[in-house]
């Protein structure tokens, strides 16, 4: 009996299948959301047994779920790293946290239309709150000698300004395409929204009376 050669789907770790799912089931809610989504269409496009699916993740909210969790804990890792990597003054870090954040979402722009989705659809509010809390609890912590506790200029402020300054360029540039020169996703146009957003950080820090880096 002639032997059959193991194809790459069957040598691959249980670990590498479940982030094969978990990338087509990224690229499916960024099309078209969680209703949308199917774990069908999920399998088909993950090139796996919708059985597999279940496996390891059993069911289409927990699929949802694991999207999310793998999402926010790279994001913070990220910018965690960035924060505590960076030397000097406070403005220096905070730069250095700016430039992860770009380079995340520009790495992972599925995301802003996936959250945004989901944040506009009822009953998907607490598991988005569940994940976003460790990174705006961070946030606060990070910010916690800079800032004060409450008030306009609590760091619960600066988390969703800031956070909005970077994400919705994301989330806008399909319609900003045209209207600008060049494309809105290009590395040029990036490092330009970048440095934009270092330019209001820097207007911010200085009226925090911040040590400039």
């Amino acid at each position: 009996m002639k032997r059959t050669e193991p194809t790459k789907h069957t040598v691959e770790s249980g670990q590498q299948t479940a982030s094969r799912i978990l990338d087509a089931a990224e690229a499916l809610l960024a099309e078209a959301g969680f209703d949308g989504m199917s774990v069908g269409g999920v399998a088909q496009a993950a090139e796996v047994n919708k059985a597999l699916v279940f496996y390891h993740f059993k069911s289409k909210a927990g699929l949802m779920d694991a999207v999310l969790a793998r999402y926010y804990d790279a994001h913070l890792d990220t910018l965690r790293a960035a924060f505590e990597g960076a030397q000097g003054h406070p403005r220096s870090r905070l730069h250095a946290v700016v430039d992860a954040y770009f380079a995340y979402i520009a790495q992972h722009q599925r995301y802003p239309r996936i959250i945004q989705q989901q944040v506009a659809t009822a009953g998907t509010t607490d598991l988005i709150r569940q994940h976003l809390e460790p990174l705006f609890r961070w946030t606060e912590e990070a910010l916690a000698a800079l800032l004060p506790a409450a008030g306009p200029l609590a760091a619960r402020q600066f988390f969703v300004s800031f956070s909005g300054l970077v994400i919705n360029y994301f989330t806008y540039a399909p319609v900003l395409a045209g209207l600008w020169p060049g494309d809105p996703l290009g590395t040029e146009a990036i490092a330009e929204r970048r440095d934009h957003v270092h330019w209001i950080m820097d207007r911010v820090l200085d009226g925090l009376g911040a040590e400039a880096g």
